[in-house]
């Protein structure tokens, strides 16, 4: 668990497993780039104090200027993008990208509409190409909607923005919308109990679901702004895991 409350992937201890054929200096970097990369500042602080790792320049100044922004970010948002960890806000276009900072924490927290609200506006079109977060980030408002007991906006709601879904005719999304539809009905079912949380679709309310529908969003958005949607260490891990599953098809061993 990191100071920030994060719990850390179990990829560190894959890391400390390697740490006999990595140099410590690698490790600390591949460590530094994960905390930058997903904004954990405190745990990075904290690396850093630790290790005596060098933070780039860069990094550290561009964290104090998001820092300077806090009074334009909703109450209590902690600055998780992981876009602007990587580049300077020296770039011309940074300001204007700053704003994104919320979207993943709306998201998270539930106020999925104003997520998606600011992703028309800074990434245009990255909903029109991926429906399938498009329609769970309908989804989590829906949900908002049914545990604050609005039920009838909540039925406006489902009926103005899910039935597109439902007419669409591309044979080459039939399935994927099917399959959705079926997801719909599990939303439509919370409908049925005066207490949501107590119905069998209950994971639909979990904050597991809107901390994964907010990851692919922030991923979305990563890949849209031609920026890497993974860090370094969870490319590593990827790319380890292939490995040693072609040797062990291969040689009948990991």
């Amino acid at each position: 668990m990191t100071s920030d409350g994060v719990q850390l992937p179990v990829c560190f201890s894959f890391l400390i497993s390697l740490s006999e054929a990595i140099n410590e200096n690698d490790i600390h970097k591949i460590v530094r780039s994960y905390l930058v990369h997903n904004c954990f500042k405190d745990t990075l602080e904290s690396f850093i104090a630790c290790t005596g790792v060098k933070q780039p320049v860069d990094h550290l100044e561009d964290m104090e200027k998001r820092k300077s922004k806090e009074a334009t970010r909703p109450p209590n948002l902690t600055p998780i993008h992981n876009k602007f960890f990587s580049r300077s806000f020296s770039d011309p276009s940074a300001s204007k990208m700053s704003a994104l900072l919320g979207i993943f924490h709306f998201a998270l927290d539930g106020n999925a509409s104003k997520a998606i609200e600011l992703t028309e506006e800074f990434a245009p079109g990255l909903l029109e190409e991926n429906k399938d977060l498009h329609f769970d980030l309908l989804s989590l408002h829906f949900v908002e909607l049914v545990c604050s007991r609005k039920i009838d906006e909540a039925l406006g709601f489902a009926q103005s923005k899910f039935t597109p879904f439902g007419k669409e005719q591309k044979y080459v999304e039939k399935l994927e919308m099917t399959e959705k539809m079926l997801s719909m009905q599990d939303f439509m079912a919370l409908l049925a109990y005066e207490e949501p949380e107590k119905s069998p679709m209950f994971h639909l309310l979990s904050s597991e679901h809107r901390q994964h529908v907010a990851d692919s969003l922030n991923r979305a958005i990563l890949a849209h702004t031609k920026l890497p949607s993974y860090s370094e260490m969870e490319r590593l891990i990827q790319q380890t895991t292939v490995v040693r599953q072609c040797l062990s098809q291969e040689f009948g061993k990991v």
